[in-house]
């Protein structure tokens, strides 16, 4: 059995990542992830991540390369994050409770989706690049 791959995008504008609060289910409401969805099948990963965004946040985005490693959920889902490129549209929160713009000495101080805070290192060191 194939394991359901889900992506993440890290927008970066900056020395700020955004972030996003999610409203749901109840055991995550009101912790900070990256946002992004499921791939679907048939769809390569960086277009499951464009649709995601484009959904979630309003926007669309360039995907780049890989942060961190794999985060592996379950026996059957595994965790990808990508760094994207802001290319249009208003960030808006259409499937989150909230959006910040976080700098890297703040990253620590959220209360994240466990799965994320495997990348922290990564994306602080994101954060610090000229």
């Amino acid at each position: 059995m194939s394991s359901q791959i889900v992506v993440a995008g890290a927008l970066i504008k900056g020395a700020r990542l955004l972030v996003a609060q999610r409203a749901r289910p109840p055991e995550l409401a009101g912790l900070w992830e990256l946002p992004g969805g499921k791939v679907a099948p048939g769809e390569s990963e960086a277009d499951a991540l464009a649709r995601e965004l484009r959904e979630e946040l309003g926007v669309d985005v360039a995907v780049g390369e890989r942060i961190g490693a794999d985060v592996v959920l379950s026996a059957t889902m595994t965790l990808r994050a990508y760094r994207v490129q802001h290319i249009g549209g208003e960030v808006q929160a259409h499937d989150h409770h909230a959006l910040r713009w976080v700098s890297g000495a703040e990253l620590p101080t959220l209360a994240w989706v466990p799965a994320d805070t495997a990348w922290l290192p990564e994306l602080a060191a994101a954060l610090t690049q000229p």
